[in-house]
């Protein structure tokens, strides 16, 4: 049987091929694609039993009708979000999808980390600087983290890890969730409100899902409430902040740093290379102007390890549908 995964970066391609290659005695060969599936691109799909997609694929209604009508009965996509999918679609015309609901959470908090230290220590700046010799300190100035507050929204398994982190550097924490995390409060973190949080936080992370209950969870009012000199760091998913509500307040002077490795509108952009064309999106164009903004291209979960245990999911759940197993990462069961 033959696989088409859509997306598949050239780092990730040699991984998922010997990945499939395990189980070459099952006759499994998997072809990779470096396009995205979108309506452009479903009916290359067509006589595929099995899909694989990244999470940029977008899997709206005419792109499920269409990978239906062309056969395809599993998709197994790679990644733990899954809001790029139509699921109600799915179930009704007998699709099973399935996602990957875990994988090293070190990745994305390292990364967020990353995004916080290069803001506050002025990294990308510096860096520019001295590609032209220019060794001055004048603007690098920074902050030490230690006896500062961070706020963490989220404190799930990347929540948690992004948290230990911050222990390490002796702050404050500050947490919100629907549930309170024991390791968290071990660590000494306090549960309050979003209002506070946002209030009190000297640095503030994103580590919650987007769901219709967290679209735009930092919106303009959570902006306002926001320290002038807070950082603000999401490598989550780009639809919890309010894009163009950022941009009004970074225009005002406010925030010592800015940390993005997500955008609320990156489908069509992220993955891909731009760099000879108009980009259309005013509200990104501006953001990548601002001197403490740092946009990066959903990059946080892209480690070797991380990616590896992706695919290994990825495989796993191939192997479940065809054997009619189910397990916790399947989203949509196929029709009986």
């Amino acid at each position: 049987m033959e696989i088409l995964a859509f997306g598949v970066q050239s780092d990730e391609k040699p991984l998922i091929e010997k990945a499939f290659e395990v189980h070459q005695e099952d006759r499994y060969e998997v072809r990779c694609l470096d396009v995205f599936l979108n309506e452009d691109t479903a009916p290359i799909a067509a006589g595929y039993e099995i899909i694989s997609t990244s999470v940029n694929a977008n899997l709206n209604n005419h792109v499920l009708q269409t990978l239906a009508a062309g056969g395809t009965q599993m998709i197994a996509q790679r990644s733990t979000g899954f809001n790029n999918i139509d699921l109600g679609v799915a179930e009704r015309l007998g699709l099973t999808v399935a996602r990957v609901s875990s994988y090293s959470p070190y990745s994305v908090a390292e990364f967020a980390w990353t995004l916080a230290m290069a803001v506050n220590r002025r990294i990308v700046r510096a860096s520019n600087r001295t590609r032209d010799f220019d060794f001055r300190l004048d603007g690098l100035m920074g902050r030490d983290l230690r006896g500062r507050t961070v706020g963490v929204l989220g404190t799930g398994k990347i929540g948690a890890a992004f948290t230990r982190i911050a222990h390490g550097f002796g702050m404050n924490l500050l947490g919100w969730d629907v549930a309170e995390n024991p390791e968290c409060l071990e660590l000494g973190m306090k549960y309050v409100d979003k209002e506070r949080l946002f209030a009190e936080a000297d640095l503030i992370s994103l580590h919650v899902p987007l769901l219709p209950a967290t679209e735009h969870i930092v919106d303009a009012a959570a902006l306002r409430t926001m320290k002038d000199d807070a950082i603000l760091v999401n490598s989550s998913r780009g639809g919890l902040i309010d894009s163009k509500a950022l941009v009004a307040e970074l225009r005002e002077g406010r925030f010592t740093g800015v940390g993005l490795d997500v955008y609320e509108a990156e489908a069509g952009l992220f993955f891909l290379d731009k760099s000879l064309d108009v980009v259309e999106d005013d509200t990104l164009a501006r953001l990548v102007t601002f001197p403490n903004v740092l946009v990066t291209s959903h990059q946080a979960y892209y480690t070797s390890d991380a990616v590896g245990q992706i695919i290994d999911t990825t495989v796993r759940n191939v192997l479940d549908y065809r054997a009619g197993r189910r397990s916790e990462n399947v989203l949509v069961p196929a029709s009986t």
